[in-house]
């Protein structure tokens, strides 16, 4: 019964936001703990031994239209959910960030604001990954801040047999990101930058869009610096106009 109750208030919490929509049958909602978070995820997985793949959400609804820290931080654009509940693939994951959609007792302001990319969250999304996938093939496709959250579990930490990465409108380097929109910065977060030599050997394309003013695509193309394919999308906006790429992204 209680797992059934937080199906059903996961489902309901989806589709609260700005935009609802469907979950297919195949998708079963599961709460993977980790030392710090549990993290919700929406699960196809109808092959464990064929190669999975992981959509992170990006920082969900971190801030409100004034720039104000919100109380919570599930995502209401739905492109994340899309492309993994279209992906036909054997085995596909959608993996929210942690304290979308739901809250742990560790669960503060900080951890989708200074600290979004911070150790302990790091740490909760790779454990997560890895207890799904185990020593399986894996690509991971991460959206805005989602980009840096795969980035960092490929080549921050060991053990996971990342295929390819792929990103969308990823914001792969924070502090650059920062300067150029003259934010404050995220001190409490871990870098893809420090982790450049790695992170560029791992096979990976990114998808930027033309008209993404939250994440222009000079600053992926200053990070990538001609080491990976980045495609830039165009008309795409930050959360709209993938439309002409989904199958590309799906197919992987």
């Amino acid at each position: 019964m209680k797992i059934r109750v937080l199906k059903i208030f996961a489902i309901l919490l989806l589709i609260s936001g700005c935009s609802s929509i469907t979950i297919p049958p195949e998708f079963a909602y599961k709460e993977i703990k980790t030392d710090t978070f549990n993290l919700a995820s929406w699960q196809k997985i109808t092959n464990p031994k064929a190669k999975y793949k992981v959509y992170v959400e990006g920082d969900g609804y971190a801030y409100n239209k004034y720039g104000r820290a919100t109380k919570d931080p599930t995502p209401r654009g739905t492109l994340v959910r899309e492309l993994a509940f279209n992906d036909k693939n054997d085995n596909v994951i959608y993996l929210a960030r942690p304290c979308q959609y739901i809250k742990s007792p560790i669960c503060s302001q900080r951890h989708w604001t200074t600290a979004r990319f911070s150790t302990e969250v790091i740490n909760a999304e790779y454990q997560a990954i890895k207890k799904i996938v185990g020593n399986n093939d894996v690509i991971l496709i991460g959206f805005s801040g989602g980009g840096q959250i795969v980035g960092l579990i490929s080549s921050a930490k060991q053990g996971l047999n990342v295929e390819k990465i792929i990103t969308i409108a990823g914001n792969l380097d924070h502090q650059n990101w920062i300067e150029y929109h003259k934010l404050a910065p995220l001190n409490e977060s871990l870098n893809l930058a420090d982790y450049y030599d790695k992170f560029i050997k791992i096979p990976q394309i990114h998808y930027v869009g033309e008209k993404d003013k939250i994440i222009p695509p000079t600053l992926v193309k200053q990070f990538i610096k001609n080491n990976a394919p980045v495609i830039i999308v165009p008309n795409a906006t930050h959360n709209n106009g993938w439309d002409s790429v989904i199958d590309d992204i799906i197919k992987g």
